[in-house]
Parts: structure tokens; sequence; C-alpha cells
């Protein structure tokens, strides 16, 4: 995981997929954040890269905070941008500027569509993250209700954990944790109501947040993407008749599927096939042209 030497910016930190940058002289209190063409699946950065995928999920997240700060109607979600101040050039397309933070240790998931380890689960005793579900869903069915299923945000190179809602508010307090669930559930309706509007279904997402200096809830990192959530094609879902058929995607699930069927999970993953690296290039920028034009 190279970073890029970025004059005026000295690099502190590489996540799985991000890269993040402080200034070398000057605002302490913001922060670049570089988004890679590195993809991960099962909590592993897997080789090769997306070729333009930092610059295309970068697009959809700027579109999308545009979106909630009223583009869309709703009511301002505040963000972590910060307004006028731009990238490097070097990284031009594919960062952003942010101010810096408090984030909390939570990975906000809402799920509104049963699918992924939620079917799994679901399969084995009727519970999504241990939350009872009605008997008889199928895989790919909408849930009666979004749902909230928090997320522990594990170091780099160790698993996410699932948590219930109570162990956020032993993580984060009673007062947090519940802003953090009643935002997420939010956000996403209003982005599933969007993302509808253009023929597509918001299945999951999953959302991260900080405080700012005035410990207003802010929503942080990427937003809505094709790496953390699951877009299908509305009228392939109304009209499949297999699993499959139904959820048409537009995210990275050709590569979860490829990389399910093709690695036993331990040890280094195997590298991806060109023709999986091309499709799931053409589905990042096919989602963002749906959405934004």
């Amino acid at each position: 995981m190279s970073a890029l030497d970025l004059p005026g910016w000295k690099h502190v930190y590489s996540g799985k997929v991000r890269d993040l940058y402080r200034p070398a002289d000057g605002p302490a209190d913001r922060m670049l954040v570089v988004a890679s063409d590195r993809v991960s699946a099962f909590d592993h950065v897997l080789e090769p890269g997306i070729p333009g995928k930092g610059e295309l999920l970068t697009r959809l997240s700027l579109w999308w905070f545009a979106q909630l700060a009223g583009g869309d109607g709703g009511r301002r979600v505040p963000n972590h941008l910060l307004a006028g101040v731009e990238p490097p050039a070097a990284v031009a397309g594919r960062a952003m500027v942010v101010r810096e933070l408090d984030m909390q240790p939570i990975e906000c998931v809402v799920r509104g569509y049963l699918t992924g380890t939620g079917w799994a689960e679901y399969s084995d005793n009727g519970t999504v993250c241990g939350i009872r579900l009605p008997d008889g869903l199928q895989n790919g069915d909408r849930l009666p209700e979004p749902i909230y299923t928090p997320a522990y945000k594990a170091p780099l190179g160790e698993h996410d954990e699932n948590i219930s809602f109570e162990r956020s508010v032993k993580l984060v307090g009673a007062e947090t944790a519940a802003a953090l669930r009643d935002a997420s559930l939010e956000i996403y309706r209003r982005a599933a109501a969007v993302a509808e509007h253009k023929g597509l279904i918001l299945a999951d997402t999953k959302f991260e947040f900080g405080l700012d200096s005035d410990g207003v809830l802010t929503l942080a990192d990427e937003v809505l993407t094709s790496d953390s959530s699951r877009y299908w094609d509305a009228e392939a879902w109304r009209t499949g008749t297999t699993p499959a058929e139904r959820m048409a995607s537009y995210d990275k699930q050709i590569v979860r599927d490829w990389l399910a069927g093709a690695w036993d999970k331990t040890g280094t993953p195997p590298s991806l096939p060109a023709d999986i690296v091309e499709r799931t290039a053409a589905k990042y920028r096919e989602l963002l042209e749906t959405l934004a034009g």
C-alpha cells in the first residue's frame, strides 16, 4: 500500500482503500483523503486494483454529499468537506480535503433488503445480526422496515465485528449510539428514495460519522458508493425469477461472488482475473452515470 509523495502534505495512514494525509505546514484541523484504485473484499485488499475506481467513487461521494446537504429537499446532513479547498493536482478528482473529526468506532450499517451475510444468517436461524425477522423471506426480499445493524470498526488487518445496538451504547454512550442509529436510518431512507427515482434499489449501505469541534454529528469518509453499498436494478428485481436475476448489481458484488468461489478464505487471496476487473469497473461507471448523469 504505497502512498504518494504529495508536496505540502504528510502521509499518516493507509486503510484498505484510502490514504490519509495531514498538512506538512498549515491548518492542523484539516486532512486530505485520497481514494485509491485498491479493492477489498472479506476484509482483504485484493490485486490488481480497479482502474479509475478512486475517481469514480470520489465523484459519487461528492454527488451524494451535495444531495444530502439539501439537494434532495430534505434536512441538511452535516458533512466533513471543506468548501473551497482544492486537493493537490496529482490527486485531483480522487481526493477530498476535509475537516478533522473525532471519528466514532462504529460502522453504521442499514439493511433494507435481505442479502449477503444477512441472508446466510437468516437461513440458519431467522435473524440478521441477532434481529428476529418474519419467517418465509427469500434471498433478495425487501424487509418490512430497514434495520440498523452496527459493526465495530476493527484495526487494519483485523475483521470488522457485527455488534448489537446495546454493545454500541457501551462503546460510545447512549446518546451518541441513538444519534448514529437515527441519522443512518434517515439517510438510508432518503438515499433509497433518490435511487428508486433513478430505477435503482439501494439494498444496504454503511456510513461513518465523527463529531466536529462543537460536538455535531457529521457524516464522513465515503458515502453511498459502490464500495460501501449494494445497488440493484429495480426492474430486474421486480421481474427476476432467481436470486442472480433479481439482484443485478452495480457494485463490487462481482468481486465478492468470484472470490467466494475461488478462495477458501485462508492464506493470501488469489489475483482477480482481467474480466472481473473490467466488469467491476464498468459497473462502477454505470452506477455513477445512472445516478449523477
